[in-house]
């Protein structure tokens, strides 16, 4: 749960402006496309609901995936993958989560997220697939690759109470109070 409002958090720190573009037609297309992308966004996360609405946040997903796609250049676009792979991740969707946080680890490796999403893909081995031998290797490629990040931290508690149960690390804490 913590891991899940970190990602939230993370997946909606400011956005980067457009690049302009050259042709009149490729700026409409833009243009509507970042209507969608707005629309969309103000649909989702300025409802008076506390349950995530399903339809709108796949449309968004599709609709960030378009723009990265069409505007690979463009200086949003890996901000974009990494929003569309946190929503995925909310909607429960581990296998297209970790797709989309490889294409960020691969094609955008200087993107400032690109620590988060290795973490984040460790952690949706672990908390949504329950592979625990994955989420282990890559928890531990984010500790050698990122030693510094602010997750630092994180990867490391994540490791040590690895495939443990609520119970076991209840009785753990209770131990170390004592």
């Amino acid at each position: 749960m913590r891991y899940t409002l970190i990602a939230l958090v993370l997946a909606f720190l400011g956005m980067t402006s457009c690049q302009e573009t050259g042709s009149k037609q490729e700026s409409k297309q833009q243009m509507s496309l970042s209507d969608s992308i707005a629309k969309l966004e103000d649909q989702l996360f300025n409802s008076n609901q506390n349950k995530l609405a399903k339809k709108t946040a796949a449309q968004l997903v599709l609709a960030y995936l378009a723009y990265a796609e069409e505007h690979q250049g463009d200086s949003i676009a890996a901000n974009y993958i990494f929003k569309a792979a946190d929503i995925s991740m909310n909607l429960n969707r581990p296998h297209r989560t970790i797709q989309l946080f490889d294409e960020i680890i691969n094609k955008y490796p200087d993107y400032r997220k690109a620590p988060s999403a290795l973490f984040l893909k460790a952690f949706v081995y672990e908390d949504q697939l329950k592979d625990l031998e994955k989420a282990k290797k890559y928890y531990e490629l984010f500790l050698s690759t990122y030693p510094d990040s602010e997750f630092a931290d994180d990867a490391e508690v994540s490791l040590k109470n690895l495939g443990k149960t609520p119970e076991e690390l209840i009785k753990e804490f209770e131990q170390l109070s004592n």
